[in-house]
């Protein structure tokens, strides 16, 4: 993935996956890329629940410093936005 990740990005990034097509691991290289917000982070987490739930792995690569502790911070703790991802 390229560009800027944040609210106005997040929701199309959840439906660019092929769930069910795609392998058992699923890499996402973020190098080019760069968080900015919790509905980033919240769409990534979606994307790992999706994939879970057909008993599929994703590693996150790439990440720079500030996307990493925005990624390590909120990770997880998006509850109420991962459903909304649903």
């Amino acid at each position: 993935m390229t560009g800027e990740l944040f609210f106005a990005s997040s929701n199309d990034l959840v439906g660019r996956f092929d769930y069910a097509g795609d392998p058992d691991t699923v890499v996402i290289d973020l190098s080019a890329a760069h968080i900015w917000d919790a509905s980033s982070v919240a769409a990534l987490d979606a994307i790992e629940h999706r994939y879970a739930q057909r008993g599929k792995r994703v590693e996150i690569t790439g990440l720079n410093a500030q996307s990493a502790r925005i990624h390590g911070n909120l990770s997880g703790n998006l509850s109420g936005e991962l459903s909304a991802g649903k």
